[in-house]
């Protein structure tokens, strides 16, 4: 694959990623409620399933799914229950108490699963495979190799884990966490809300 190509590629990947969604709120919200090993775990399990995406994109299989509305559909309600499903957890959570006293990170929430969520979040969200197909169509052609496949692929889900690597980094910094861990309860109102609407949006469109 060309350089320049590849930087394209790059650069339109680091854009796709900073945008704001329910992948942000989520690594956020685990950050939060299970410290920096949740948030890795997230940011990372999130980068595979993007990353999943993109090779079914490069097969082939992603054409079956964009023209498939019955398999199409069950993905998408799929992933708006687990929006949901995520939303009213963060509502109903309660305020976190933090030991000060401790140089350490207050003890994680041991029901935070951040590998689970970081790949449902992404594998239930089967825009990414129109995403990727109008993407690839613009990078790849018929004739394409394995290898520069397999090069797109993993600069996609590299770029969107580290991108999430990166914010788990920030938020878990010395009084960050403690700030946001303070203000638990209005931050787990505010990321609930959006998931909730952001999974009201799925099923109404």
């Amino acid at each position: 694959m060309e350089l320049h190509l590849w930087l394209s590629l790059v650069a339109i990947c680091i854009m796709g990623a900073l945008s704001p969604g329910p992948s942000l709120a989520l690594v956020v919200k685990n950050t939060m409620a299970g410290g920096a090993q949740a948030g890795y775990a997230s940011a990372i399990s999130h980068g595979i399933g993007v990353a999943l995406y993109a090779a079914i994109t490069t097969t082939g299989i992603g054409i079956i799914l964009v023209k498939s509305p019955t398999l199409f559909s069950i993905i998408q309600y799929g992933g708006a229950a687990f929006l949901l499903y995520l939303g009213i957890n963060a509502l109903l959570s309660k305020k976190q108490q933090l030991d000060l006293s401790d140089s350490d990170e207050s003890t994680p929430q041991a029901n935070v699963n951040g590998w689970r969520d970081g790949f449902l979040i992404a594998f239930l969200n089967p825009k990414l495979a129109i995403f990727f197909l109008a993407l690839f169509s613009q990078f790849v052609d018929e004739n394409a190799s394995v290898t520069q496949k397999v090069i797109m692929t993993a600069t996609v889900g590299g770029i969107d884990a580290l991108w999430y690597c990166l914010i788990t980094f920030l938020l878990s910094r010395g009084p960050v966490i403690n700030k946001l861990k303070a203000n638990s309860h209005i931050i787990d109102r505010i990321t609930g809300s959006f998931l909730v609407l952001l999974a009201a949006r799925v099923v109404i469109n």
